[in-house]
């Protein structure tokens, strides 16, 4: 038997006569710890009589009306806190375990990142089957109203807020690319000059699109703007319209799916791209997170990149 120089502690009940001796040593007097116990105080003090024979040593001594821990007393209450801070914490992590059990994670997502929280939550639905988990899509304005007003467990942006105070976790890259159709008279050029591109009718997504305020600030780097032909509320009307002919856009790499090929479309070979970028878990400073909230940030943590890392090899045609 392993740990045979504890093998005393544990023929007599000791977790009982442990909490009567530390509500005991805490209050001085053994007739208050067994009102507070809600135990008879005869019965308390055959608990800490029970406790001394185990230890082999006298564990209190009486000076007045009031009682006072020996020596060895003082060891055993020391070795007492400890017994009792370990099994909180163990407490805490079977909570936290029943709570995946069972439990519920409302997600709001950016319309890009639909493309690949569903998998990521169907996945870790399948290891959790307990959880109930919802999925809140919209454009970046309306999901900075749902962060604002706390409405969701978690947020995932491409581009995290900069003006309130939100904690980050980065999730998966989410390069930015150049779309045109197959036949774009710039579909086979290289190193295409941005001042170019931007010559080019450009499909641009609605006011209040995160897309739309990253392709603005890039426009404003190069000290240019675009020349939009059309805005269009999703990015599936974005390709419709490319494939239509109507002009360019840039979008996610993996807007229009993470393995599936566009043979329909290609990605320009502009200068400066892809342009590097990232999506976020976002919560407000301070929150709470639940048990299921931090398991699926824990998961993403691992399980993220390999599970999409065959499409992130993959280049459309």
């Amino acid at each position: 038997m392993p740990h045979t120089n504890i093998r005393r502690f544990l023929k007599h009940g000791t977790l009982p006569q442990l909490r009567v001796l530390e509500a005991s040593a805490r209050l001085g007097s053994v007739s208050r710890a067994a009102q507070e116990l809600h135990m008879a105080q005869p019965t308390a003090s055959a608990q800490i009589r029970k406790l001394s024979e185990t230890v082999g040593l006298p564990l209190f001594e009486q000076v007045g009306k009031r009682i006072y821990l020996t020596e060895a007393g003082k060891r055993v209450y020391a070795g007492c806190n400890d017994i009792f801070c370990a099994l909180s914490r163990l407490e805490e992590t079977l909570t936290e375990m029943h709570g995946l059990a069972s439990g519920r994670l409302q997600l709001g997502v950016t319309s890009t990142g639909k493309y690949f929280l569903p998998r990521l939550l169907g996945a870790f639905i399948q290891r959790y089957p307990g959880i109930e988990a919802s999925l809140q899509i919209h454009n970046r304005k309306t999901l900075l109203e749902r962060l604002a007003n706390n409405e969701d467990d978690l947020y995932v942006f491409a581009e995290p807020p900069e003006d309130r105070e939100v904690m980050l976790q980065t999730i998966l890259p989410n390069p930015l690319v150049v779309f045109a159709r197959s036949d774009h008279p710039l579909a086979g050029e290289k190193n295409i000059p941005f001042a170019r591109l931007a010559e080019e009718p450009f499909l641009m997504r609605e006011p209040g699109s995160g897309t739309r305020m990253i392709v603005l600030k890039l426009f404003a780097q190069h000290g240019l703007m675009p020349q939009i032909r059309m805005e269009v509320s999703s990015n599936e009307a974005i390709r419709e319209a490319i494939l239509a002919g109507l002009g360019v856009s840039i979008l996610s790499r993996y807007t229009f799916g993470i393995e599936t090929e566009q043979t329909a479309l290609v990605c320009l070979n502009v200068e400066g791209f892809p342009v590097q970028s990232h999506w976020h878990f976002v919560y407000p400073v301070g929150k709470h997170l639940s048990v299921a909230a931090r398991a699926f940030m824990d998961f993403t943590r691992v399980e993220a990149k390999s599970f999409v890392s065959d499409g992130f090899t993959q280049r459309p045609r």
